[in-house]
């Protein structure tokens, strides 16, 4: 019986995965190990390796097109095997039915497909023994020719010693001139913020403000679903997604900013829900613009007391690599395995500009010096009128959910336990119901 080749799950969130190219073609030779195709996501491209040794048949899944994770995308035959018309592969379960990644089930990646494993050390040089063409993917080679940096002599960490795009970027930052490091952040104030419009319905629009070093990729379990009957925007801020870079002086700065981003939102009236540092924005904007505010919901949210984890916010935003950024991320969530090896290293790759690591490192140390937070938002939640709930997890590492008790009591509170600082990613079919019953 030949072997499936399926499209992996790269993290608990995946619903489908778009094969950006295929590096063998059908009847190939294959052997264990050997890139496959590669995946191409929002923040990183992955190369999914051969499980088996044999012959590479019935390419069901073409180049530039996506499917469902767990589906048979080919099949690799044995060299004694004979090839006829392709097997038929079992259905990929639902998205929904996924097992959850903390669970040791899930933890194992499927037999059949997986994605790149974790570097071994590797030659120096990705070089072919017989001095041929160097060993390269395709985004790395763009990298490369994009920058002008030769691939010769640089250091390949996937199979074989293949360079990724991930080892161009390193070798861009190493290459750097020590008059670049450390960069500096730019003088001028960011431009209009960028801001993710998804959704529609006739019910009344929602507008979710992310936290520091996230992006509007950060809804996305929320966001999804409470866009099958209501619009649905994502304001991402400074330095942040696909916002400009630029200088912040303080929260107030910063609160102009996103004031002037939600007045350009076309509604007039909307629930308005922010996480962590988007929490405190959130409220603040509800504070002075409350006609257009149906409701308020602060998940784990800044701004209502002065401690925060200040080693890890600094940790974060000074991380160049996945091995350094991922202790620290793994302290945003209860359970540590619930943020999985491949979601850090896509969350590193997106932050390999030395210059956008600057600007956020600045803009932490305009809102965070010395580990606390430099603004106080409860007078302005005692003033709220209009409907506003808080979210917290009791396990939140980054900031004492006890800050949560400041608010008075026409404030709805919601205390999770074995819930850490991101209750919409850890557990968000219990957070989607409470957003979802707002008219």
């Amino acid at each position: 019986m030949p072997n499936q080749v399926t499209m992996p799950r790269l993290d608990k969130d995946m619903e489908e995965g778009r094969i950006a190219t295929w590096h063998r073609a059908e009847g190939d030779k294959i052997a264990k190990g050997d890139v496959l195709f590669e995946i191409e996501t929002d923040k990183a491209a992955v190369e999914v390796e051969a499980e088996h040794d044999g012959h590479l048949h019935h390419i069901a899944l073409p180049s530039g097109e996506s499917a469902p994770v767990d589906s048979v995308v080919a099949w690799i035959y044995a060299a004694d095997e004979e090839v006829g018309s392709p097997p038929e592969a079992p259905a990929p379960a639902p998205a929904s039915a996924a097992p959850d990644e903390s669970t040791p089930s899930a933890q194992k990646p499927a037999p059949q497909a997986r994605a790149l494993r974790e570097p071994a050390p590797r030659p120096a040089s990705a070089a072919a023994p017989s001095g041929g063409r160097v060993l390269a993917t395709p985004a790395a080679r763009a990298e490369a020719e994009s920058r002008g940096l030769p691939l010769e002599g640089m250091t390949g960490t996937g199979p074989a010693a293949r360079i990724q795009k991930s080892d161009v970027l390193a070798a861009a930052d190493a290459t750097a001139p020590d008059s670049a490091a450390p960069p500096l952040q730019p003088e001028n104030p960011p431009g209009p913020l960028s801001v993710l419009s998804t959704g529609g319905g006739d019910r009344l629009p929602m507008v979710m403000i992310h936290g520091l070093l996230a992006d509007a990729s950060g809804w996305d379990k929320l966001a999804k679903p409470l866009g099958r009957d209501r619009p649905v925007h994502r304001i991402e801020l400074p330095c942040h997604g696909r916002s400009p870079l630029g200088r912040i002086a303080d929260f107030a700065d910063l609160v102009r900013y996103l004031r002037h981003a939600f007045d350009g939102i076309d509604t007039e009236r909307c629930h308005l829900v922010g996480h962590s540092l988007g929490g405190a924005l959130a409220l603040a904007l509800a504070d002075t613009r409350p006609r257009r505010i149906a409701s308020l919901t602060l998940i784990a949210p800044a701004g209502l007391g002065p401690e925060i984890n200040g080693d890890a916010v600094a940790g974060m935003c000074r991380a160049t690599r996945a091995d350094s950024l991922g202790p620290w991320m793994k302290r945003l969530t209860a359970d540590p395995d619930a943020i999985g090896w491949s979601y850090v290293k896509a969350a590193a790759a997106g932050r390999r500009d030395p210059a956008l690591r600057a600007a956020q490192s600045a803009l932490a140390d305009a809102l965070f010096p010395d580990g606390v937070q430099a603004f106080d938002m409860r007078a302005a939640l005692e003033r709220l009128d209009m409907p506003t709930r808080i979210i917290w997890g009791r396990e939140d590492h980054m900031i004492p959910w006890r800050h949560a008790l400041h608010a008075p009591g026409h404030v709805a509170l919601n205390l999770f336990r074995a819930v850490g600082h991101m209750p919409h990613y850890e557990i968000p079919e219990q957070i989607e119901p409470l957003l979802a019953q707002l008219p």
